[in-house]
């Protein structure tokens, strides 16, 4: 399954004549191969799939992506956390 989280290209760089450059997920580097996206440049937002960066997102898109990950998360969070209070059963 593929979550489409952006990243920020933060390196470029050459591995036996392949575009590779290095992603930043909030922290968490991934090296990708940047071949279907040869006009990417370094602080621009990619989506990446099975290692390959897919698609070339403005910072807007991507900035409101990450927002509705951030969310999607809290409201996990908040959930684990009521189950817990609740012994995991079911709110009546």
């Amino acid at each position: 399954m593929c979550l489409a989280i952006p990243g920020k290209l933060v390196r470029i760089f050459e591995n036996t004549g392949l575009k590779m450059g290095e992603v930043d997920y909030d922290g968490t580097v991934s090296q990708v191969c940047l071949e279907y996206v040869p006009e990417i440049a370094l602080g621009q937002y990619t989506v990446v799939h099975a290692g390959f960066a897919l698609s070339i997102l403005d910072e807007e898109e991507a900035q409101k992506t990450l927002a509705l990950w951030q969310e999607l998360l809290e409201k996990a969070d908040q959930q684990r956390e009521n189950d817990g209070r609740s012994g995991g059963r079911q709110n009546e």
